[in-house]
């Protein structure tokens, strides 16, 4: 468990009901800088709503959320917005990547809503396509590539503003085997690069393992699974 002195992202005491039926229940968790921690729990145990609540897309019913020294549950829909836009990035599981954009203008949106010179934009989101080896195909629509190829793409935008945190809901829950490896592999490398912490969605072991921490939602709460 993190230190109250190496914590990035904090939750305490969280409460979520969905339709009348408890969700989370009493969370506490500490992600530290750089950490990789994977959450698990069966289907409609709230693994996404606990994803949601912490990167401050939605409001738990009780606790808190703090980012650095900011809290995210006391902000208003506006402070959280600009706060995830700076801090946050996002992997999902089919990409979300905008149907109608190359995969370079994808991964360079982030830069653009940050309003970052064009220049700095293009020397950025070119050296990122290098590294995740789309140098042949960065001009072409998301529908004309691989799913392997959109992730690596969305694993690009996630990181491109370098975040100090990335939420990913079942990065490889819509791969084969030899693109899952090759995706994780490449968003845990590259957060180390950039010195972000992760926070993993995942029903699947295998994924889970190549953390540094595994945590269970279990009737609305958090079980520790030691390595």
């Amino acid at each position: 468990m993190a230190s109250h002195y190496d914590v990035i992202l904090r939750s305490s005491g969280l409460g979520v009901s969905l339709g009348g039926r408890r969700v989370l229940s009493c969370v506490d968790l500490a992600i530290a800088p750089q950490e990789i921690v994977a959450v698990q729990g069966t289907s409609g145990s709230g693994k996404t709503t606990l994803l949601r609540v912490l990167a401050g897309i939605q409001l738990p019913d009780v606790g808190t959320v703090m980012f650095d020294d900011e809290n995210l549950t006391a902000m208003s829909d506006e402070q959280r917005s600009a706060l995830r836009l700076r801090e946050f990035g996002f992997v999902f599981q089919f990409g979300d990547l905008v149907p109608e954009l190359t995969l370079w203008e994808n991964i360079a949106l982030p830069l653009e809503f940050l309003g970052v010179p064009a220049r700095d934009r293009k020397d950025r989101v070119d050296e990122l396509v290098r590294s995740v080896g789309l140098d042949r195909c960065c001009e072409q629509l998301p529908h004309t590539v691989s799913g392997g190829e959109r992730q690596r793409a969305a694993v690009a935008r996630a990181l491109v503003h370098r975040p100090h945190v990335v939420f990913a809901d079942e990065p490889t829950g819509s791969l084969d085997t030899a693109a899952r490896d090759t995706v994780l592999s490449m968003l845990a490398s590259m957060a180390q690069q950039f010195a972000c912490a992760l926070f993993v969605v995942t029903h699947d072991p295998w994924v889970a393992h190549q953390c540094d921490r595994i945590v269970e939602l279990v009737d609305g709460r958090l079980v520790e699974h030691p390595r």
